[in-house]
């Protein structure tokens, strides 16, 4: 058994030393913050190394407020603006399957977000931390904390060698995803699943597929197009690079969820399935780029009511692991980044003198944000899909009234453009 500890010694002005458990988005944002905020840090990751290259996976929205922290981790704003692109327009369309024609439901043209593809900007926060920072290859396996609550021991397991390691901490920081074995959340099943795909037309620029669809939807490069058919909705937008990020959401029973994963393989009789219904349901260009996607998987789709408290001891909640979410805000990243932020600010203010206080600040400014965050996805995501809410009728997206369409926005979404990051004094 190996085992690495930070000197400890008797000062309390060394330098502190945080166990972040997670590798992706979340837990890279942490390691930004915190090396920000003067801690030492070590990242457990159980996937063997970065992901680069990657066609599928998942395409985000990025808000000005997240954008602002990246920018300074990076120290090279024109990185994240070179790998994204502009989100000038949140439009919200309904689609006539049978008549093959759209309307306008509502439009935002001060939208303000960018896209981007999970891999690139992984990619680039990774990239611009230290090379040692991340334990590539290790599966966390348990914790404990000491007797005294000043120190946290991590246990993980080198996948591909069996070996069991220890790394000891003052802080553990969990961001192991809306699946966290440090925090078993109480997860619902939203009532629906989602289709979900990245079409890469690299070299196929100027296809029919890629023209038409540009013809049928001319904002593409700068707006995010939510299509709504009955009982059902769609994302797509372009990211950088030639490609098109899609989502649709279909209302199904819960599937049974298979290992540790929300994603599921599929098989190729289902992708005919996919197809079919995809040429009933949408508007002919954008069943084509579903159809001509590479490696279409399910999604499915689960968040978790709001965590009455993520920090106990010296043990403390980020990204998905404090806040299981539904897509539909764009939100999960964004509020992912927030938390890292907010984190290291947290204590770099209080240091490890006043880990606890640190703590409770962070929980006092980040939780309220949290729970109205993923309350308000899910019910945008209810509204959309056509389910049942107690105080709305069921959204009939070719009938609808302007009225009925405002809670679509995304600026509806609580602290849309303005999460604090101190805790406001009056």
């Amino acid at each position: 058994m190996a085992s690495s500890s930070p000197s400890r010694g008797g000062d309390m002005k060394r330098k502190p030393t945080a166990v972040v458990v997670g590798g992706s988005i979340a837990g890279i944002s942490c390691a930004h913050s915190l090396i920000t905020a003067g801690w030492d840090l070590v990242v457990i990751e159980k996937s063997d190394s970065p992901q680069t290259g990657v066609s599928t996976g998942a395409g985000l929205g990025l808000d000005q407020q997240a954008r602002s922290f990246i920018e300074l981790w990076l120290n090279q704003s024109e990185l994240l603006h070179n790998a994204t692109l502009p989100l000038r327009i949140d439009l919200n369309q309904a689609t006539d399957s049978e008549k093959k024609i759209c309307k306008v439901l509502t439009r935002d043209e001060n939208f303000n977000f960018r896209a981007a593809h999970w891999a690139d900007l992984h990619g680039l926060l990774y990239k611009a931390l230290p090379s040692d920072i991340v334990l590539w290859g290790h599966q966390f396996l348990s914790f404990c904390i000491s007797d005294d609550k000043a120190s946290v021991r991590v246990k993980a397991k080198v996948i591909q060698t069996n070996e069991i390691t220890e790394v000891v901490g003052d802080l553990l920081v969990a961001a192991d995803g809306c699946l966290s074995t440090i925090q078993i959340a109480v997860h619902r099943y939203s009532g629906y699943s989602a289709w979900r795909g990245v079409l890469d037309f690299t070299g196929n620029e100027n296809s029919d597929t890629i023209t038409n669809l540009r013809k049928a939807f001319p904002e593409l490069g700068k707006c995010l197009y939510f299509d709504m058919g009955c009982r059902t909705h769609c994302v797509f937008y372009e990211l950088q690079n030639r490609r098109i990020n899609w989502i649709w959401y279909v209302n199904q029973p819960e599937p049974e969820l298979k290992g540790n994963s929300m994603t599921t393989k599929v098989s190729n009789e289902m992708i005919e399935q996919m197809h079919k219904e995809a040429e009933c349901v949408w508007a002919p260009e954008l069943a084509r780029v579903m159809k001509e996607t590479k490696e279409p998987f399910i999604n499915l789709i689960y968040d978790s009511d709001p965590l009455k408290e993520i920090h106990w001891d010296n043990v403390v909640l980020i990204g998905d692991a404090a806040h299981p979410t539904s897509p539909h805000g764009l939100r999960s990243t964004n509020m992912s980044i927030l938390d890292a932020a907010v984190l290291g600010k947290c204590l770099e203010k209080w240091g490890l003198e006043n880990l606890g206080v640190a703590l409770n600040e962070f929980q006092t400014i980040r939780l309220p944000v949290m729970s109205k965050q993923v309350l308000h996805s899910r019910r945008m995501g209810q509204i959309k899909q056509g389910l049942d809410l107690p105080d709305r009728e069921i959204l009939d997206p070719m009938k609808a009234v302007p009225e009925d369409c405002q809670e679509l926005q995304q600026r509806n979404m609580p602290f849309f453009a303005d999460a604090p990051t101190a805790v406001n004094i009056t």
